[in-house]
């Protein structure tokens, strides 16, 4: 995008939000008069959606920063039904790993979703800084991270329906992917966001309309790009590839995208990408077509062998070779953390992440994530980490 077309829609976001402040306060979303004040833009996707970071303040409560996101109107009555279910899903949802979805409002048209704010970055943040000092998240960090996220997922796909007979929900996220991982700087907890791409099997459900991919495809599952029946274990895919770029800084496709000769684009007979992907959705197929278990190896290489045997089962092309279940893949993710740093959790993340910021911010100059407020305004890398940093493990 240009920097004149950015420079607009920043214009249009500034002259929208103070409408939008009122309107989201006159919803009374939370008991008692509440008052939200815009802070930023956290971030705007390809696809035209906005995730916005407003100040909640209350009369009688608490009061704290929230996470509005801004939805694109849908433009046909089945996919409002759509959004609407993907909505009630989201709702369902209570687990220490997961943001909590607050509340739902439609204003001048537009669907707006309230969310726990998490205070802190994105993995996928991190693990830009991490490519950007050429040296990879410390390996306890990414396993922690993983298997947090692994609890996430089992829970979700766990979820039944009281109103119907306990009835799985059969929830499938669809966009396990480092941008919907956050850490939370002060205490390491980990919290897997946006449902909002997630399917589910339960019967009369809304489908989604001409096989439109949803989330970052970079992260898709092979099943899911190529129109396959999938199940919960299309989510655990994910979460390979999302650990072996931890791990690893590089993608399982990553010695592909760099060639002058790439895979041939290949046609997607009634599919369409909800936004734009890095990759041209023909290509990502064509790269998730040809992709081999000695391509995972490949990547994987620089791993102890221990954790080259768990990222080659998570990234089996055939569902039925990977593990079983998030709880399955969260155990062996828990056993590798143990046998790595015993005892490790919120604290050391919290550390760890912090000393891999502080090492980043001597690179400030440089560059910095698209995410932006990484680092706190004013601070040099000497006071982000006090005493001596030191390299990750």
């Amino acid at each position: 995008m240009t920097d004149t077309r950015k420079a607009g829609r920043r214009s249009a976001l500034g002259k929208g939000v103070e409408q939008l402040s009122r309107d989201l306060s006159q919803s009374g979303f939370s008991a008692g008069a509440v008052e939200l004040r815009f802070v930023r833009l956290l971030e705007e996707r390809g696809n035209g959606e906005q995730v916005l970071l407003f100040e909640r303040s209350l009369r009688h409560g608490l009061s704290g920063p929230v996470v509005v996101k801004r939805l694109r109107n849908p433009e046909s009555f089945p996919k409002r039904e759509r959004l609407r279910e993907e909505v009630s899903l989201a709702f369902r949802l209570h687990h220490p790993a997961i943001a909590q979805v607050h509340h739902f409002r439609v204003i001048d048209g537009a669907p707006h979703v309230i969310m726990e704010h998490v205070d802190g970055p994105s993995l996928d943040a991190l693990i830009t800084v991490a490519v950007m000092r050429n040296h990879p998240l410390p390996r306890a960090f990414a396993l922690y991270v993983a298997a947090e996220v692994a609890d996430a997922l089992h829970h979700a796909h766990t979820l039944s329906d009281p109103g119907e007979g306990g009835r799985p929900l059969g929830i499938i996220h669809r966009d396990v992917s480092p941008r919907n991982i956050r850490v939370e700087r002060r205490t390491g907890q980990v919290k897997l966001t946006d449902f909002g791409a997630a399917y589910s099997k339960r019967v009369g459900r809304e489908e989604t309309p001409e096989r439109l991919l949803k989330g970052d495809l970079m992260y898709a599952s092979p099943e899911y790009l190529l129109g396959a029946p999938m199940d919960a274990r299309s989510d655990l895919f994910s979460l390979g590839l999302v650990l072996l770029e931890a791990l690893t800084n590089r993608h399982l496709f990553g010695f592909w995208l760099g060639q002058e000769d790439p895979p041939a684009e290949t046609a997607v007979p009634h599919a369409r990408a909800d936004e734009a992907p890095d990759v041209p959705l023909e290509q990502m197929l064509s790269l998730m077509k040809r992709y081999t278990q000695e391509d995972v190896e490949r990547a994987a290489a620089t791993l102890p062998e221990g954790l080259q045997a768990l990222v080659r089962r998570a990234l089996q092309r055939e569902p039925s070779l990977r593990h079983a279940s998030a709880e399955e893949l969260g155990s062996e993710l828990r056993a590798q953390l143990h046998a790595l740093r015993p005892g490790y959790g919120r604290r050391e993340a919290a550390d760890d992440m912090a000393r891999v910021i502080s090492d980043a911010s001597a690179m400030r100059d440089v560059g910095e994530p698209l995410e932006g407020a990484l680092y706190p305004a004013g601070l040099d890398e000497h006071e982000l980490m006090p005493g001596t940093a030191t390299k990750p493990r």
